[in-house]
């Protein structure tokens, strides 16, 4: 029984900003996988990719990263393009992988499945249906609000939504995602209605503007700190998530949690890839109480 077991495909990246353009490998499962490696939890990894680029699953291993890969026809592309406001970023998919079933995760439990879909059809809601028998399901929503046409990433709505939310205890959307997903744009109405919906513990993300989460009722404001210096938003997310799970599984509230999240995902945007410090880094940065940049 694993403490968490994040599901997803990593991909291969290529990140462009106004400084630099960098090919690496990404998606939910990578940068998840590499900020949580460091703390205190048992976890494992089920992703998939094609036989070419295993030296990524290679590299994650090496971390004692314990993953479970099977192999596809093509790992995911995406080209992510950023202008000088990082919160925002066009998308091309120039290639797709194929989706992960229910039979590949048969063998795994966990307290928590965290779910990193990239696109639509990368998990079924039957897989979800099922994770949500055997441990709490968290999901990143991104990837079921987007669709590819011809290599364009564009919004839509995830057609299955208003049944396979009843099965999501945690979920976590960023702004542009809560509108795609209720139709609202006040973050305290799309909270209440997704939670309606059947989730448990909502987390929207804003960027430079911090995070909210809403659980019964209560609301939980979380600052967002200011990073040293901003080199790549990249996995911001992803790395978000990481520290508010390992933190709740360990019992914290979604206060502490959140704020534990944020400061991970700060000192993620000072350097470029993913996150790979400690509980005591992330720790420290909250010690030296730097003023958040902004609060809802």
């Amino acid at each position: 029984m694993y403490d968490i077991c994040c599901v997803g495909h990593i991909t291969l990246d290529k990140v462009v900003t106004p400084s630099s353009v960098i090919n690496m490998p990404g998606g939910t499962s990578f940068y998840f996988s590499n900020a949580i490696h460091n703390m205190d939890v048992s976890y494992a990894l089920v992703t998939s990719l094609a036989e070419k680029e295993m030296n990524f699953v290679d590299d994650l291993r090496e971390m004692n990263i314990d993953v479970k890969v099977f192999p596809c026809r093509n790992t995911v592309y995406f080209e992510n393009i950023y202008p000088e406001n990082r919160d925002h970023r066009t998308q091309k998919v120039s290639q797709t992988a194929d989706p992960i079933s229910i039979g590949q995760l048969q063998n795994i439990d966990a307290k928590i499945f965290h779910l990193g879909p990239l696109l639509a059809n990368d998990i079924s809601l039957e897989v979800i249906k099922s994770l949500a028998t055997r441990g709490k399901v968290s999901l990143d929503v991104q990837g079921f609000l987007r669709t590819v046409r011809k290599q364009d990433v564009h919004p839509v709505d995830w057609e299955d939504k208003k049944e396979g939310l009843k099965h999501i205890h945690i979920l976590k959307a960023n702004e542009s995602e809560m509108e795609v997903l209720t139709g609202q744009s006040d973050i305290r109405k799309s909270a209440r209605l997704l939670h309606e919906w059947g989730v448990q513990e909502v987390v929207i993300t804003l960027g430079s503007m911090g995070s909210v989460i809403f659980s019964d009722g209560v609301f939980y404001n979380i600052p967002a700190f200011a990073p040293a210096e901003i080199c790549d938003t990249t996995g911001c997310g992803d790395t978000y998530m990481a520290g508010y799970l390992y933190k709740r599984i360990k019992s914290a509230d979604m206060q502490e949690a959140g704020e534990f999240g944020a400061a991970m995902a700060s000192l993620k945007i000072e350097s470029p890839g993913p996150f790979t410090g400690t509980e005591e880094t992330v720790l420290e940065f909250l010690n030296k109480n730097r003023k958040p940049i902004g609060r809802v």
